[in-house]
């Protein structure tokens, strides 16, 4: 009887990181080949125009011409000293934490008013986010006209049709009022698109929760503060961060609505780099200025991220 034998086994190939092609007759494909053609057009669009023009705010460019001189920290020093600038960066923290604390406070409302099964919650979820779609130009126009002085004109005018007109005011001329109206212009704005990122969270946390705390006998606000809530975390995240960036950069409105006035009483530390750089000419220092503000963004989104994902994880 003839012994058969088994061919010799093919030779095992050594295991290689998942994911990855090994190299042979197809090459190597790695991931990064895709991303370099836009990481190239990105590092030659906005890092290199940002890292050589930080190298201005160490000079007295003017922003005419080539002629600057370096000054080493002079800018700096200047901004430390310069009470416009100090008053600019307490305006901008107080807009920025009236808009992260009532913008999302207002979304999270309306995200759970129209999260029902009421009929005209489509109807409800369109008007509530339209005011987003809308240029921030022209919703500052529109508001602009609504804090009319005048006392037979927008909110001044519809407070003495109600029997209110002892509280008619100069919203934008009073520069105790001016910031919260500008504020209030924003919140209305953007609430909505705070409500539509809370609204998908909402959509995400599973009913099964819910029947089984009610069969459980839990209330509403127990639900909301054990369920629903921690479950929201992620939404949180997105929104708080959005609205912190948003709150610390804020330039448009302001100009358009106040350019910064009564006073100083609005000017953020966007408006004063503006108006260092295009009404003083002072390059070199609306750079030192912009440089601080990038620099002071990083770090408090790096902060709040750091925070608000270690929640997530924890909720």
């Amino acid at each position: 009887m003839t012994a058969v034998t088994a061919p010799p086994a093919a030779p095992v190939a050594p295991p290689g990181k998942p994911g990855r092609r090994r190299k042979g007759s197809g090459g190597i494909t790695p991931p990064w080949l895709f991303a370099a053609p836009a990481l190239l057009v990105y590092a030659l669009v906005m890092l290199y125009p940002s890292i050589a023009g930080a190298g201005s705010a160490f000079t007295d460019w003017s922003g005419v011409g080539e002629q600057r001189s370096f000054t080493g920290l002079a800018n700096f020093r200047e901004l430390v000293h310069d009470d416009q600038a100090l008053g600019a960066l307490r305006n901008t923290l107080l807009l920025t934490l009236a808009i992260v604390v009532v913008q999302n406070g207002i979304g999270l409302l309306l995200a759970l008013g129209v999260h029902t099964t009421i009929k005209s919650r489509m109807i409800l979820r369109v008007i509530f986010f339209a005011p987003v779609v809308v240029s921030p130009v022209m919703v500052s126009f529109l508001w602009k006209y609504v804090y009319n002085p005048a006392p037979d004109a927008g909110l001044n005018a519809a407070l003495n049709a109600i029997g209110l007109g002892a509280l008619r005011q100069d919203w934008l001329g009073n520069p105790s009022l001016a910031i919260w109206s500008v504020a209030f212009t924003v919140i209305w704005q953007c609430a909505g698109y705070s409500m539509v990122i809370f609204l998908a969270g909402l959509e995400g946390v599973p009913a099964e929760l819910h029947e089984s705390a009610m069969v459980d006998g839990a209330g509403t606000i127990a639900r909301f503060r054990h369920i629903t809530w921690p479950l929201l975390a992620p939404a949180v995240t997105i929104n708080v961060m959005l609205s912190t960036v948003g709150g610390l950069t804020l330039f448009t409105q302001i100009i358009a609505m106040t350019n910064g006035g009564p006073g100083y009483a609005t000017d953020t530390l966007s408006t004063v780099l503006y108006k260092q750089a295009f009404v003083y000419g002072k390059f070199g220092y609306s750079t030192a200025v912009a440089l601080v503000l990038a620099l002071f963004v990083a770090a408090v989104s790096f902060i709040q991220i750091g925070y608000l994902r270690s929640r997530e994880t924890t909720a």
